[in-house]
């Protein structure tokens, strides 16, 4: 159940003003939280495909890497045992035997150090291709999913959560790699002083498992903590960006915004801060107190062994307990229980880090609700019959209130629609439904008398040029900007030079040092910045770029002055010819060059018609044009 402590108003009705943003989780039952480990095939199956050489490689070095501390241990125990024979049997020694058992211990000791570099190197190559293989993913499905998915806010926190991966997914490998060389070692370690002292596996077990029950327990609480503070998290990064960054500069320094921001960040930051001090002071007193149990534990084993030798008792196995024995017990037991104890912290952290890969599997398992069918059609070239919205309403998703109520109207091939109506008025909300950003929750959108949704929503989608008042700047190419409006036609200079020309784009090239090959954008080296009317230029070039049958503008010339608007809308008259357009502007002089206007309000149209004949009618277009008229006397 999510809790927002909040206040005010959003721009979907209602104000808001959140002091603490987070949501309740409650830590799931001991059998659900090791569900999540089933996303462990899933990842190992993700990061050997993003390189299997690595992946094989890196397997084959952590094996190797699993038996050097075993033998090493054991050579030792056989060196002590020799040098043993001469002080207390009185045998001389055998210097080939024992150098040689030195050189043995030699060499395994170099080949772990090399083997661990050479598996660190290769580690990193193959942490490298999964981020980029996770990366890809990540942006592939974004694409696939719907616009109303992105404005979800709980989908949206997925999406964070699901980009930490990126980089913490190697992190989780690493530990898995890592718990697998270590039962390696174990298992040869215990199989060594079993064949002295079988019951002190059960001694080492209960100086390790508590510290894992309590590990698991506290990785559980981490995981709620971080889940219910991911919508606050992503306000701190909001308030950060919008604190230092140079697109908000201006606003902040001349509103004094700085105080106001930065007190928001430490409300948050702080909220999040105790919450977690807090986790971390429980979580380490625990471990402190299971640690002092364990060591007890341990060292109660080395009595055990020290005794036994001293005493000088034969094994099960029929050996005497020797110094040399004594030395290698004492150092499997306790590598057995830092190996252990590894083992269990290593379980308890894959766990913590398998609740986090889960959420980029789920997101990666959100299934977009506005595609194509299996035998979608081909959008008709030409159109012929145009648009038809039969009884068409659309709710934003958690909404109880209607964006659209009920429209029923036609677009033409040929005509010109313009849409005008208060912000709010679902104008916006209705050219996303027809260019099917959207799906209607009632009624639907015919094309040439066809289902919209039956129809391939790539194919749709070429068939639409669009602009809208939102429209991104890309700190790219100026030519790039231009060109991402047909992206498979990027490289085409010439439709791109077109474009500008039909956008008048070309005018601002002219004045840039690069001109189209100037980077834009002061994001990157040697990049300049564009003014909002300039920007508005190369977004209209983009729609301009395709041979679209649908023409869409989104107040496409808000931020451009009067000569300048006038000559865009000089050209798109020319350029819209045949074509169908839909135009929404709150200038009445791009509103009334228009075939037909339609008046929209609280999402239903009220009135129909030419700009002539709304202005001779006492309604609401009138009202409207008479009260930016009056601005103008």
């Amino acid at each position: 159940m999510g809790r927002i402590t909040d206040s005010g108003s959003d721009a979907k009705g209602g104000h808001r003003r959140s002091t603490t943003i987070k949501k309740q989780v409650t830590p799931s039952s001991w059998g659900e939280r090791f569900k999540a480990l089933n996303t462990v095939p899933p990842l190992l199956k993700m990061v050997y495909k993003s390189h299997r050489g690595f992946m094989v490689g890196t397997l084959a070095l952590r094996l190797l890497s699993a038996v050097a501390p075993v033998a090493m241990l054991w050579i030792g125990k056989l060196i002590i045992e020799a040098v043993e024979l001469y002080y207390r049997g009185g045998q001389p020694v055998d210097w080939s035997y024992l150098w040689t058992l030195v050189v043995i211990e030699l060499v395994i000791a170099t080949g772990a150090e090399i083997i661990s570099r050479a598996s660190n190197l290769m580690e990193g190559l193959l942490g490298e291709h999964f981020r980029n293989e996770v990366s890809v993913r990540l942006m592939v499905h974004s694409a696939t999913l719907d616009v109303a998915q992105f404005e979800d806010a709980d989908i949206y926190d997925q999406l964070e959560r699901a980009r930490q991966q990126t980089h913490k997914g190697i992190g989780f490998l690493r530990q898995l790699l890592g718990l697998v060389q270590s039962i390696i070692t174990v298992l040869l370690l215990v199989a060594g002083f079993a064949l002295f002292v079988p019951w002190l596996i059960v001694l080492l077990a209960a100086s390790v498992v508590p510290a894992f029950f309590g590990e698991t327990h506290f990785a559980a609480l981490g995981y709620a903590l971080q889940h219910r503070w991911t919508e606050s998290r992503r306000l701190l990064s909001y308030l950060l960006y919008l604190a230092a960054n140079d697109t908000a500069a201006k606003e902040v320094r001349l509103f004094g915004l700085s105080p106001y921001l930065v007190g928001r960040y430490r409300e948050h930051a702080d909220g999040f801060l105790l919450e977690g001090q807090s986790l971390a002071i429980k979580r380490n007193a625990v471990a402190a107190l299971l640690t002092i149990i364990g060591s007890t534990a341990l060292y109660g084993g080395y009595g055990v062994i020290i005794y036994y030798t001293i005493v000088g008792r034969v094994s099960p196995s029929g050996g005497l307990f020797t110094i040399g024995t004594l030395t290698f017990l004492m150092g499997s037991l306790r590598q057995s229980r830092g190996l252990l104890q590894g083992i269990l912290l290593s379980l308890a952290g894959i766990y913590e880090q398998s609740l986090y890969i889960r959420d980029l599997f789920r997101f990666l398992d959100i299934e977009p609700q506005v595609r194509s069918k299996p035998d979608a059609l081909p959008v008709p070239k030409p159109i012929s019959a145009g648009f038809v919205l039969e009884g068409v309403s659309y709710k934003y998703p958690g909404s109880d209130t209607y964006a659209l109520r009920d429209l029923e109207f036609a677009l033409r091939p040929g005509e010109s629609v313009a849409l005008v109506g208060e912000n709010g008025a679902g104008k916006t909300t209705l050219v996303k439904l027809l260019g099917r950003l959207y799906d209607p929750d009632e009624g639907r959108i015919l094309l040439d008398g066809v289902d919209l949704r039956d129809y391939d929503l790539d194919d749709l989608h070429r068939n639409i040029g669009v602009i809208f008042q939102d429209f991104i700047r890309y700190s790219f190419l100026f030519k790039e900007n231009i060109g991402a409006g047909l992206i498979e036609r990027m490289d085409d200079d010439d439709r791109i030079r077109a474009a500008a020309i039909n956008s008048l784009a070309d005018e601002v090239a002219v004045d840039l040092p690069g001109g189209f090959d100037q980077q834009l954008g002061r994001r990157f080296d040697g990049g300049v910045d564009l003014s909002g009317g300039e920007w508005q230029k190369l977004a209209l070039g983009r729609a301009y770029m395709r041979d679209a049958q649908v023409l869409i503008l989104d107040e496409p010339t808000a931020a451009l002055d009067a000569r300048a608007e006038y000559d865009v809308f000089r050209r798109f008259t020319d350029l819209r010819r045949g074509r169908m357009a839909v135009l929404i502007s709150h200038r009445f002089s791009t509103v009334r060059m228009a075939d037909r206007i339609l008046v929209l309000e609280a999402g239903e149209v009220v009135e129909s018609g030419t700009h002539d004949a709304l202005l001779a009618q006492p309604g609401v277009y009138a009202e409207l044009f008479n009260l930016q008229a009056e601005g103008y006397r």
